[in-house]
């Protein structure tokens, strides 16, 4: 099962963080939280790992809609976003939204994850620019 969309970038990982966050602004998204993996596993377990972050990305209007079709779906929500680095430039990975409607069975939230997942997708194309 493919969970991710994702695309490689030809930039060092300071560079794609700053963009990853104004794309995803672009796209009505907020980051609700953000955790340094690397920083957690060095600190916590001493070991080191490449630059990896996890952005918590939250459209309000669109988990708003989800929320109303299914209180549980926050447990799904946010829609985490990874910026990695990989082979000379970084990976960035965003949570399928779609997976919202397979692992609920509720087919109700279909609009919404459709949406949230274009809206993700675009933002990653933007990367591009």
């Amino acid at each position: 099962m493919d969970y991710g969309i994702s695309v490689w970038l030809d930039l060092p990982f300071a560079d794609a963080v700053q963009r990853v966050r104004a794309a995803l602004t672009e796209e009505g998204f907020g980051i609700l939280t953000e955790i340094d993996i690397g920083a957690t596993l060095k600190a916590k377990l001493g070991e080191e790992i490449e630059d990896y972050l996890i952005l918590g990305a939250c459209n309000p209007q669109l988990a708003y809609r989800a929320l109303g079709v299914d209180r549980r779906i926050g447990l799904l929500l946010p829609c985490n976003v990874v910026v990695r680095s990989a082979a000379g430039g970084t990976v960035v990975e965003a949570m399928d939204p779609e997976l919202m409607v397979q692992i609920s069975d509720q087919t109700a939230l279909t609009p919404v994850t459709d949406e949230a997942a274009a809206r993700l997708r675009s933002a990653l194309d933007a990367l591009h620019e």
